[in-house]
């Protein structure tokens, strides 16, 4: 693989992770906590590892994969700033709700209801176009949509038990990380 495909993953990962490193946090513990999300976090992490397996560095890097990359790169890009800055001081890594929590609706919100996770299915695409296999590829899309799953159902959970109709109502009409697919 050519060396400016990894500068592009690079630039990639650095552009998708600022937002988290400068993001502002909740300043107090969470009122309700579910910490068994953190076993999404395990199998999406799985989904990751998946993608640096092989010897992809022996193989070429065609055109369109490395447009594939680009593209799947910037919308991750895109997904992880506009939506820690919509989710402000309610972005956790535990599934969570603070005392003042709000239901947020606008902005990428109103395209899908998890935009992180929308970030992070476009960062592992993005990268897995330009090092890994069809067979790894779909090993690791599979971790990710099992641990991704699991932490919408606990997320959405709380936020039914803290919004109610009003957030069943917002599920209804927006996607949860994918636009366009139920």
């Amino acid at each position: 693989m050519p060396l400016y495909a990894y500068l592009i993953l690079a630039v990639g990962w650095i552009v998708w992770l600022t937002p988290f490193v400068v993001a502002k946090r909740a300043s107090g513990p969470a009122r309700v906590l579910d910490r068994r999300a953190r076993w999404g976090l395990v199998l999406v992490g799985i989904g990751y590892a998946l993608l640096w397996q092989g010897r992809f560095w022996e193989r070429p890097l065609p055109t369109w994969r490395l447009v594939l990359t680009i593209v799947f790169q910037a919308l991750a890009g895109v997904f992880s700033w506009t939506g820690t800055r919509a989710l402000g001081r309610q972005l956790r890594v535990d599934a969570g709700l603070s005392s003042d929590h709000e239901l947020i609706t606008h902005g990428v919100y109103r395209v899908v209801r998890h935009p992180i996770y929308a970030s992070m299915l476009c960062l592992l695409l993005g990268t897995g176009f330009a090092l890994t296999s069809w067979p790894l590829l779909a090993g690791a899309i599979a971790f990710f949509i099992v641990g991704t799953e699991i932490r919408i159902r606990i997320e959405e959970r709380l936020l039914v038990s803290a919004f109610g109709d009003r957030y069943e109502e917002y599920r209804r009409k927006v996607r949860a990380y994918i636009p366009l697919v139920r």
